[in-house]
């Protein structure tokens, strides 16, 4: 294996066609896919599925792009470190589920570390997809929650997958409201005060169970319910049908806007907000900073 090889690696799977990568690269087409195919002979995977309709990547080969992608990056911060030459785009990856702070947290991370040149992605996504890009190495971090419903399933597959939970803050749940919703008067709210009203929550895909559920007391019964997939979605049906969304309580009026309020929910419950990480790789420089920017914002 080299670090050319890897490279040439990830530039096919950026790219999704030899040709395209092999024009990138400047070399020739069948240079390319023999270096790939030693690769894959030297590790006995197969790295791409090879058709007529092109490449795709296989799960093993997911796999190792992800621990592809961490040692090319980690060669150019030695690059850099000790030569000053910067090498490329930097490049980050967070997945998480809808919070403000880890946005927050992703923008001074950004603005810190970006350079002239980068490819940072933020992802707000299921809970499950969250645990599967981390294990992977399409996400460096991921950003979800424990609590006493959910910790034994989510640990669980935490574990099967290889990955540690962090804690970052325990919070008590609250409830996103609009403004000039009917609720919006009660200092605090119960469960019986939001029954007229729908909730909203987050489509969890095909790991739709209440434990990977973003929102706490997702067992509560609901007569009226509204599932969306992003954030505005959810704040703009939120306003428009005085809806509901069950949360941390923690919010950003300059990335949410001032319509948007959190209301102390009357239950005895908690959620305690974390970060999980590959159990067996050292996290980057930047997976390090983005943790300390969350722990300042949270």
């Amino acid at each position: 294996m080299t670090l050319k090889q890897l490279k040439y690696l990830v530039t096919v799977a950026d790219t999704g066609n030899i040709t395209e990568a092999a024009g990138k690269l400047f070399i020739a087409q069948p240079s390319l896919t023999s270096a790939i195919k030693d690769l894959e002979n030297e590790y006995g995977i197969v790295i791409f599925n090879r058709s007529n309709r092109g490449i795709e990547i296989t799960p093993e080969g997911e796999e190792f792009l992800g621990y592809a992608r961490q040692i090319l990056e980690q060669a150019d911060l030695i690059e850099e470190r000790y030569t000053g030459n910067t090498k490329g785009k930097v490049r980050f990856c967070v997945s998480s589920q809808h919070y403000s702070f880890a946005v927050e947290a992703f923008v001074e991370l950004l603005k810190a570390h970006g350079g002239s040149k980068y490819e940072f992605h933020m992802r707000e996504t299921q809970t499950y997809d969250i645990i599967e890009d981390v294990a992977n190495l399409r996400s460096e971090i991921g950003v979800l929650y424990l609590n006493a419903f959910n910790e034994t399933v989510i640990r669980k597959t935490l574990r099967d997958n290889g990955l540690i939970f962090e804690p970052l803050f325990r919070a008590k749940p609250h409830v996103f409201i609009g403004k000039d919703s009917p609720l919006s008067g009660k200092r605090s709210i119960t469960l019986e005060d939001l029954k007229p009203y729908p909730r909203l929550s987050y489509e969890q895909g095909s790991h739709n169970s209440f434990y990977f559920s973003e929102e706490i007391l997702s067992t509560v019964d609901c007569e009226k319910e509204l599932i969306v997939r992003d954030r505005a979605t959810l704040f703009n049906l939120l306003i428009g049908l005085n809806g509901y969304t069950i949360c941390s309580g923690v919010i950003n009026e300059e990335l949410n806007g001032p319509n948007i309020i959190a209301k102390p929910l009357k239950v005895d419950d908690y959620m305690q907000i974390g970060y999980i990480l590959p159990e067996r790789i050292h996290p980057s420089y930047l997976t390090e900073e983005y943790i300390r920017f969350l722990k300042c914002r949270s």
